[in-house]
């Protein structure tokens, strides 16, 4: 029953997302060139304009592993509602687009559908992420800390506010410090 749910989240995601395209406008802001090597890894969702099936995500993770040239194994992780809520997991495969400087990926959930995900922003010391979407419908401010200081988050925001979001929209997803974790 859980994976018909799933399939049918994931059908209804197409449905939302099909008119979108991979490839992001030019105009669309991305980091000019990201280090796959360095980008891998583990990533605390901080804050986001969720998908509907993690809008109620708590110690939501988002792992990446390059597992050949170009190809992203991701798995992206949560706690349902609460702290111990339901573990949800999620495993789309990235492609990184050629003449993007790796910034833009096709993520995709089910074949044959791939959606856009552009990495934004990345620091130069890669410990916090923006990735986003031309669509200005999804947005992910991510960190390799669970938490991080004030002035960083508000800068992250300033930023996603800079590419055209609604940062009203925006939801502090609920993290627990590492030594509290139970991330099953």
């Amino acid at each position: 029953m859980k994976r018909f749910a799933r399939l049918f989240f994931a059908a209804g995601l197409a449905l939302a997302l099909g008119a979108c395209s991979v490839m992001p406008p030019q105009e669309f802001p991305r980091a000019e060139r990201v280090d796959l090597e360095r980008y891998m890894g583990t990533w605390y969702v901080i804050a986001h304009i969720p998908a509907r099936a993690e809008r109620n995500a708590y110690n939501a993770i988002e792992r990446y592993e390059q597992v050949e040239p170009g190809v992203i194994a991701t798995v992206f992780t949560f706690r349902e509602g609460a702290f111990d809520g339901e573990a949800e997991r999620m495993e789309p495969t990235g492609y990184v687009l050629e003449g993007t400087g790796n910034a833009v990926w096709a993520m995709q959930f089910f074949w044959p559908l791939r959606f856009e995900f552009t990495i934004s922003h990345v620091s130069p010391d890669y410990d916090t992420t923006i990735i986003a979407r031309s669509a200005r419908d999804l947005v992910w401010i991510m960190a390799r800390t669970p938490m991080i200081p004030e002035s960083t988050y508000d800068d992250l925001v300033a930023r996603v506010a800079s590419l055209g979001y609604d940062v009203s929209k925006l939801r502090r997803v609920p993290q627990q410090p590492l030594d509290q974790r139970d991330d099953g």
